[in-house]
């Protein structure tokens, strides 16, 4: 069986450097890891790529030979990805018997918004090839301390979601340096958890740039996030082992690898440390952010 990530978020939310952070850990923990990117515009890479998709297709090309644009030119790779899986599939199966794959997608957010080429890609690797996979969407921590960006960022998760259709988990990167952008108006469980966004207008309301449409339009749109009851946010500093070992913890619930894999390639009672981590802890979650708040962004008493 074969288990792994698809790491999506937008532009500058720190992709790439969870993969490698990811790598690391992994290697640290002894978990046999193998990273593919398939961003055709990620030229500089700090993990150790197993698979590039620059191996079947480059972005400098298709823009030189087809006159697109950047975005023009990554919805193109996508769509020539999707119309070669069977490349992938090659290039994969070496990897696949004895690997956790992770996957570094592109950060442009209709991609795996409402682009249908990707959501096809993911699809056929989980339905057609049996792979056990996750969707970790990155969103940068520093939206929180505006309340019309972080409702942009819940709409966003909320849609990614949807459109994939995968089991997904939501985080708030770079949660270390949120507090250079400013103090939030709540504490960080009120972020992280999604259960109550009414409180949130009030910060919108008390805006008078904003005009009375733009706070109603933001009142539906939280409305809208409340009913589907879907998202919420794991927050991460991929420095932190402690928060690494929490997300890797919920990740391998999500797909699978706690119980399928845990552990064809492991002796037995020799657990990963996310597991041991996870059983032996008596935190709950809000336990959980409530330490990282405090650790990065001082005591919690909002």
């Amino acid at each position: 069986m074969v288990y792994g990530q698809v790491v999506v978020g937008p532009p500058g939310a720190g992709k790439t450097t969870y993969c490698a952070g990811m790598e690391q850990y992994f290697e640290l923990t002894g978990r046999k890891v193998a990273i593919v990117n398939l961003d055709p515009a990620n030229d500089e890479l700090p993990y150790t790529c197993a698979l590039n998709i620059s191996e079947l297709i480059s972005l400098n090309d298709v823009m030189d030979e087809m006159q697109l644009g950047p975005n023009g030119g990554l919805v193109y790779c996508m769509d020539y990805l999707h119309q070669n899986m069977d490349w992938l599939k090659e290039k994969l199966e070496p990897l696949a018997h004895d690997h956790y794959l992770i996957f570094d997608l592109p950060g442009q957010v209709e991609l795996f918004m409402m682009h249908d080429s990707l959501r096809q890609i993911v699809l056929q690797m989980t339905n057609e090839w049996d792979y056990r996979l996750s969707v970790v969407h990155l969103v940068d921590s520093h939206l929180c301390t505006d309340p019309s960006k972080y409702i942009a960022a819940l709409l966003l998760s909320l849609s990614t979601m949807l459109h994939l259709e995968m089991p997904h988990i939501n985080v708030l990167s770079k949660i270390d340096i949120l507090e250079q952008y400013g103090e939030l108006a709540f504490n960080l469980d009120f972020y992280t958890d999604v259960l109550d966004l009414s409180y949130l207008m009030q910060y919108v309301d008390s805006n008078p740039i904003l005009s009375k449409k733009y706070r109603k339009l933001s009142a539906g749109l939280c409305e809208l996030v409340e009913d589907f009851s879907l998202v919420n946010f794991v927050p991460l500093n991929i420095e932190d082992k402690e928060c690494v070992q929490s997300l890797v913890a919920l990740v391998d619930k999500s797909n699978g690898f706690v119980f399928g894999g845990l552990y064809e390639h492991t002796k037995p009672g020799d657990y990963p440390p996310e597991f041991a981590f996870t059983a032996t802890s008596t935190q709950t979650e809000y336990d959980r952010v409530m330490n990282v708040q405090d650790k990065y962004l001082g005591k919690h008493d909002k």
